[in-house]
């Protein structure tokens, strides 16, 4: 094999490479042939397919496996050879025909950028500390009993918490909404489900009772009618309802999986489903902090733009599919300008986090690898399904690899770094802007 590289920019790169045709012409012989004794047509008996035959039914076919088989295997030989790290998959041009015994074919491609010893000793990084308490857990119960919660209807007036039905009708400078008839609605008092001003004049209105008030509806209001207006309501309470909570008991544990011992098992359980969303919460917390300070060392960092522009798409695509599912109409080809800045940042960290891995031997923890997919597997009904799926799909499970190993060079960072700790509570970890 005979290999030559040409310099295409800091990270392009160009490759020719030959390869003797015998290569080629002996893998494409021996598919023939092999298809020759296995192959069954119709009017020939097994085995004895002449292989004119075969060559015109199946001669395009193999040709271009062969083809593709041995441009992937000599590309991957090439790039060893000239120890370079090809950032994304080559782009290759070759006519597919040996000409003087060689085939021939050109690879571009970029290479990962060379950084040179990255030291995070300078970095300041802060590492998040925290603990589930009795209160947490006292908590989480409360709010999976209301999430249990039933209605009981009632005949009193209405307060905070309580379900009620109305009916309502709008009055703006250009007519009444509806136009005929009343709208029905419904919402908890106290969970901001509604406009705020409705939901405060709700309040101690009985069933049959009525008012008329006026409010502002946003800009944003669901019904545009409405929309950024002044309005005029006459509402009345048609029905009012009122929780009730379930009971502490088997009955309930068992709704959670816990069919026998009692409370305890029940807040054990409890505790450890919170002890592992801490752990992701603090893993993702220290994350952001460690890669924020890690670009900020590397500001000029070159990166591969096939790189960029690829992560750039996915992005695009991502917020597309999402804005689908909400509804929303969606051009066909999604632009991914919009999407490169944010795409460079996470291009950036990968290579940064990559590098780290490689320059300090960081290799996967398979324990860790474990753990993670029983954590994840834990959250569905059959987790041991769940581990089998990833065990049976080599992409599902790349990706946890992938996941576990910038994990471990994270915390890699943190044990190297300039690092102080701050503690916080569990509600702070999981609602910072609540807790704020």
């Amino acid at each position: 094999m005979q290999v030559s590289i040409e310099n295409l920019g800091t990270l392009g790169r160009k490759l020719t490479v030959s390869v003797p045709a015998d290569q080629l012409e002996g893998t494409i012989r021996q598919r023939l042939g092999e298809l020759s004794r296995t192959v069954r047509l119709k009017g020939f008996r097994p085995g004895k397919v002449p292989g004119k035959v075969i060559e015109q039914r199946y001669g395009a076919q193999v040709r271009n496996e062969a083809v593709g088989e041995l441009i992937q295997r000599s590309f991957s030989q090439a790039v060893q050879q000239e120890k370079l790290r090809p950032a994304v998959q080559p782009s290759i041009e070759t006519s597919g025909v040996p000409e003087d015994g060689q085939f021939k074919y050109v690879a571009t491609f970029e290479v990962m950028p060379e950084i040179g010893t990255i030291d995070v000793s300078a970095l300041k990084i802060t590492r998040p500390v925290a603990e589930v308490v009795d209160a947490d857990i006292d908590r989480m119960i409360e709010t999976l009993r209301q999430q249990r919660r039933s209605w009981a209807e009632v005949e009193r007036a209405a307060v905070k918490g309580d379900l009620v039905m109305f009916e309502s009708v709008a009055t703006t400078d250009e007519g009444r909404i509806p136009a005929e008839g009343v709208d029905r609605s419904g919402t908890i008092l106290g969970s901001g489900g509604i406009l705020a001003e409705l939901e405060d004049q709700l309040v101690g209105l009985a069933p049959g009772d009525e008012r008329e008030i006026e409010a502002t509806f946003p800009a944003g209001y669901r019904n545009p009618a409405l929309a950024d207006k002044t309005a005029k309501l006459a509402i009345k309470v048609v029905r009012v309802s009122e929780a009730r909570l379930p009971e502490l008991d088997d009955e309930f544990f068992a709704a959670f999986g816990i069919n026998d011992g009692g409370p305890e098992k029940f807040r054990a359980e409890v505790r450890a489903n919170l002890e592992r969303e801490l752990r992701g919460a603090l893993m993702l917390r220290l994350k952001a902090d460690v890669v924020d300070k890690l670009l900020a060392a590397h500001p000029d960092l070159e990166l591969p733009g096939r790189m960029v522009e690829a992560e750039a798409r996915g992005l695009a695509q991502q917020a597309a599919e999402q804005a689908r599912q909400r509804g929303q109409q969606v051009p066909k080809e999604v632009p991914f300008e919009p999407y490169m800045g944010q795409a460079r940042q996470r291009v950036a960290a990968a290579v940064l986090l990559g590098e780290l891995a490689r320059q300090n031997n960081i290799r996967l923890d398979s324990a860790r690898l474990q753990e993670m997919m029983e954590t994840i597997a834990s959250t569905y009904e059959e987790p041991e399904q769940v581990i089998e799926l990833y065990r049976r799909d080599p992409q599902l499970l790349e990706g946890l690899r992938s996941r576990v190993i910038e994990d471990q060079v994270i915390d890699w960072i943190a044990d190297h770094a300039d690092a102080s700790t701050t503690t916080l509570s569990f509600e702070e970890v999981m609602q910072p802007a609540a807790a704020a």
